[in-house]
C-alpha cells in the first residue's frame, strides 16, 4: 500500500499546521486565556509553549536536525523570526497590541526547544520512537 503522503512531505506538516493556527488566532480580536494564577501571565507561558512546539516541530525535520547545531540554530531563528512577523502583523488587528515581551517569549520558547533536542538525547529519542508493527499472526 503506498502512502497518501510522501514521507517529506509528512515532515513539514506539523510546523506549518501549527504556524497556520497561530496566523488565524493572531488574527482575532480577542484571545480567552484562563486566569491560573501565576506571577507570569498566561499570555507569555502561552507564547513560550507554542513558539517552542513549532520549533520542536521544526528541529524533527530532518533537513535540520541532520546538521546539528546549525540546524538547530536555524529552525530557533526562523521561529524567532516568525514570532516578530506574527507580533507586526497584529498590530494590524483592532484589539490587538504588540508586546515585545510576547516576542521575547517566543524567542525563549523556541530557544529552550531546540536547546533540549540537540543536547538531552533522552528528549530526543522519545520524540523520534517509532511503534513496530506486530506481523499479524
Amino acid at each position: 500500500m503506498t502512502a497518501l503522503i510522501s514521507a517529506k512531505t509528512r515532515d513539514y506538516i506539523w510546523p506549518v499546521l501549527l504556524m497556520g493556527i497561530v496566523h488565524a488566532l493572531s488574527s482575532t480580536s480577542e484571545l480567552a486565556t484562563p486566569d491560573l494564577s501565576f506571577v507570569i501571565s498566561p499570555d507569555k507561558i502561552g507564547h513560550f509553549l507554542v513558539f517552542g512546539l513549532i520549533a520542536t516541530s521544526i528541529i524533527r525535520i530532518p533537513y535540520f536536525s541532520k546538521r546539528g547545531i546549525i540546524g538547530s540554530l536555524s529552525a530557533a531563528i526562523l521561529v524567532m523570526c516568525y514570532g516578530g512577523l506574527d507580533e507586526w502583523r497584529q498590530s494590524m488587528t483592532p484589539g490587538r497590541a504588540v508586546e515585545f515581551a510576547d516576542w521575547l517569549a517566543d524567542c525563549a520558547g523556541a530557544l529552550v526547544a531546540v536547546s533540549m533536542y540537540y543536547y538531552w538525547p533522552s528528549y530526543r529519542n522519545i520524540l523520534e520512537y517509532r511503534f513496530e508493527k506486530k506481523p499479524a499472526d
